[in-house]
C-alpha cells in the first residue's frame, strides 16, 4: 500500500480520533496534518510494521499529548452538531436538540480534564482499548491508567448538576 492510498483510506478515521482527543476540529486537523507529513517522510519504515494504522494513531496521540498550544486545550467551545457529525449512526433516534445538548455537555466536561486523563478516557471508551494497551501507548503502568481513569470519571461526576443522574 502506498502512502497516498493509506492517507486516503484512513484520513477520516484519524480526524475523528483527533477530534475526540482534542475537542476541537481545527486543532485536530493541525495534529493530523503534522502527523501525516511526518508519516509520509518515514512511510517506507512505517509501512513495514505489523500495524501501520496503529502506529500512526499512536503518533496522533503523542502529538496531542505534546501539543504546545495549551491555551487551545483550555478553550471550551460548544460542539453541538460537530460531535453528532462524528457519530456512526448507532445513537438511538432522539430529539435533535437533546443530542446537541448532550454533545455540548460531553465536550465541555472532557475539556476540563488534564490531557492524560482525557486521553485515557478516549482510548478506553472511544478506541475501546484495554488498560494494558492504553498503558503501552502512554508508556505507563496499567495501574496508572486505572488511576487516571478513576480520577477523570470522579471529576466528571462531581461536575454533574444536582438532581441529575450520574
Amino acid at each position: 500500500m502506498t502512502f497516498g492510498e493509506f492517507a486516503a483510506a484512513r484520513l477520516q478515521a484519524l480526524l475523528r480520533y483527533a477530534v475526540v482527543l482534542t475537542g476541537d476540529r481545527d486543532l485536530a486537523q493541525d495534529i493530523v496534518q503534522e502527523v501525516l507529513a511526518r508519516t509520509q517522510v518515514r512511510w517506507g519504515a512505517i509501512s513495514k510494521t505489523q500495524a501501520p494504522d496503529a502506529y500512526v494513531r499512536r503518533m496522533v496521540l503523542n502529538e496531542y499529548l505534546s501539543w504546545r498550544r495549551s491555551w487551545t486545550f483550555r478553550h471550551v467551545r460548544a460542539a453541538g452538531d460537530r460531535l453528532i457529525d462524528l457519530s456512526d449512526g448507532s445513537v438511538a433516534a432522539r430529539d435533535h436538540a437533546d443530542r446537541v445538548a448532550d454533545a455540548d455537555d460531553v465536550w465541555n466536561r472532557l475539556a476540563t480534564l488534564p490531557r492524560k486523563q482525557r486521553a485515557v478516557l478516549v482510548l478506553r471508551y472511544y478506541e475501546q482499548l484495554h488498560d494494558d494497551e492504553i498503558a503501552s501507548l502512554l508508556s505507563c503502568s496499567p495501574a496508572t491508567v486505572r488511576s487516571n481513569a478513576s480520577k477523570a470519571l470522579a471529576t466528571l461526576r462531581l461536575r454533574t448538576p444536582v438532581g441529575e443522574p450520574t
